[in-house]
């Protein structure tokens, strides 16, 4: 999806900093200078991707930079180059102010070589009390062990904090001028439908679209599609989309003609909205020029409920096949599109996207279901991972279909980003999947609602962003797993809700303390009624993302050592964490503009 949008993927600048005193200093450093580059270069190179599957590429100085017109040489270059981020890199001791990266809106780290022959640590120390004091925030990176001068590897933590900052800063990169496409508007009275444009443009450098749902409707009727490509999508839904059973009351169940109209009606929407996401050149050839050129959308919502629901058919497959690693034309990227148009939602599934390179689980966090309540209701105890009490994730049958734990990957279940699902675990996807019959009382206007239960135990992570008094962001993170319930109490529990829908059992990780005391606690303190849920523990990455964005992270139970922000962070102080975080954002402000 995102080589389908307008710009350049960004690369990583490395700048290898070095002492500019000559006459035997600096040429004794410049090997090992270099070496420190082009070492981090081949970490990052070698280890992270593009949400396409292409490798990130990394961009080095052409030369060490001792001072500050060989600063702005390289700046030049990075300039032409479309670098997004940079790490600076060094063996020694350098001329601060004047070797640092000035880029007010580039997200910036510095490894400091923590040798004693050359005082690595000095240089970064003055470093980034320079940046500190010029309010332009950079991630100070430093090893916990000595090294020899002529040691060229990486030691495990610094590479694990150079990954770390990497992915957070390319994600700050990947969204800039790219766009939140609202298809429709405010949902059922849903804050999060009530699309901000400023916070859009002042924290994520992104621009709002919007297109009346009619347009869809323009779309279906004067044929603005792929016509080749509907007939294709139409075979490969009816030898691969089970439907279930109509589970309506007799008299509110549509009849065949209708149910066989919401299939292709549910397969035109799918591809309409994933047009007005990102342009389709099949368009152009029909006339159509306008609109091939899509809306550079990034990410997007669809209003659906009620004024498109009530008489047409829901949004819920082309939700959750857009949002699933594979369609008709086989695998690709998930395109990332919110339910009820909750923008909010939507950008936290796109942090989770961007972090990981896989798709997201939009869910309802519809239940707290206590071990009390559970035995009550089933005749049986929690146990494992579940004894404390579990969260039920559900949404009208709009999630993606990766979460239904069929993937594998050295044994362990895992959601895996599209490059590296085998066509046998789609069809696995596929073959775990129903689609029933809309519940009408819903959706008055039909449609099919998936329906799968995540059947494997994995490491996840469920985030949301909230908007507080208008326009003051802040970010919860839930680390957990899903769990997986003996069968008759799963079916006891599902059925309560809506056994059309998919669901998901979750079980936070609880520390005892605050918002994760317990279970209850996660559920009660949680923001919103929806929820982005990532595969893997990847709280402390979203911390990272969160702090160059200026957005404060108000609940989160990642451990303590693994919370990595840039140094400013701890002139507001070290013993109290979460104030600290929020009295430098309200300080420094949007990353894309002061309120």
């Amino acid at each position: 999806m995102i080589e389908k949008l307008i710009g350049e993927m960004p690369k990583v600048g490395i700048r290898p900093i070095i002492d500019g005193r000559r006459k035997g200093i600096r040429e004794s450093l410049e090997e090992k200078t270099m070496n420190m580059a082009l070492s981090v270069a081949k970490l990052i190179e070698s280890k992270l991707k593009y949400p396409n599957g292409e490798p990130v590429q990394c961009v080095i100085a052409d030369a060490t930079i001792g001072r500050v017109n060989e600063s702005a040489l390289c700046e030049g270059k990075f300039r032409k180059e479309n670098v997004g981020l940079t790490i600076s890199v060094t063996p020694c001791w350098c001329y601060g102010s004047e070797t640092i990266d000035y880029h007010p809106l580039r997200p910036k780290a510095i490894w400091g070589f923590n040798g004693t022959e050359r005082p690595g640590a000095v240089y970064l120390a003055a470093a980034l009390a320079a940046h500190n004091q010029l309010g332009i925030p950079a991630f100070g990176i430093y090893g916990d062990q000595i090294q020899d001068l002529n040691d060229d590897s990486i030691p495990a933590d610094v590479e694990e904090k150079l990954l770390q900052f990497a992915k957070a800063g390319l994600a700050v990169s990947m969204m800039q001028n790219k766009s939140y496409l609202s298809i429709g508007s405010i949902c059922m009275g849903i804050a999060g439908s009530d699309v901000q444009s400023s916070f859009f443009q002042k924290y994520l450098g992104m621009r709002r679209e919007a297109v009346d749902m009619s347009e869809v409707i323009r779309r279906m009727e004067q044929k603005i599609y792929d016509e080749a490509e509907f007939e294709k999508a139409k075979l490969w839904v009816k030898k691969n989309c089970k439907q279930g059973l109509d589970l309506n009351k007799r008299e509110n169940q549509r009849n065949a003609d209708e149910k066989e109209g919401d299939w292709e009606r549910s397969i035109l929407l799918t591809m309409i909205v994933r047009d007005l996401m990102v342009g389709n050149e099949a368009l152009a050839d029909k006339g159509f020029l306008e609109e091939a050129g899509g809306h550079n959308a990034l990410i997007s919502g669809f209003q659906g409920q009620r004024q498109w629901t009530d008489f047409m058919t829901n949004g819920d497959f082309m939700e959750s096949i857009l949002n699933t690693s594979f369609d008709w034309n086989g695998k690709r990227e998930p395109y990332i599109v919110a339910t009820e148009n909750d923008s909010l939602n939507a950008v936290s599934m796109l942090f989770g996207h961007l972090l990981t390179n896989t798709s997201q689980l939009f869910a309802d966090v519809r239940a707290f279901w206590s071990p009390e309540s559970v035995q009550r209701v089933t005749g049986e105890r929690l146990e494992g991972k579940a004894a404390d009490g579990i969260i039920h994730l559900i949404n009208s049958g709009a999630a993606t279909l990766d979460f239904a734990g069929v993937q594998k990957k050295d044994g362990e279940a895992v959601v895996k980003p599209f490059w590296e699902i085998t066509d046998e675990e789609c069809q696995q996807e596929m073959e775990k999947t129903s689609w029933y019959p809309a519940t009408t009382e819903y959706f008055r206007g039909g449609g099919y609602s998936s329906h799968f239960m995540t059947e494997s135990e994995m490491p996840v992570t469920m985030c949301r962003l909230n908007l507080v008094d208008g326009d003051q962001p802040v970010l919860q993170i839930a680390e957990g797993y899903t769990v997986v319930l003996p069968d008759n109490v799963s079916e006891i529990l599902d059925k309560r809700t809506d056994p059309t829908w998919p669901t998901t059992w979750f079980a936070p990780r609880i520390t005892g303390k605050g918002a994760f005391k317990d279970v209850y606690s996660v559920m009660n303190n949680w923001g919103a009624n929806h929820g982005a849920i990532s595969y893997g523990h990847i709280g402390k990455e979203l911390i990272s993302l969160a702090a160059l964005l200026r957005i404060p992270v108000n609940m989160h139970n990642v451990e303590e050592d693994k919370v990595f922000r840039p140094t400013l962070w701890n002139a507001y102080g070290t013993a109290h964490l979460e104030q600290a975080d929020f009295q430098v954002c309200r300080k420094l402000g949007p990353l894309y503009g002061r309120n």
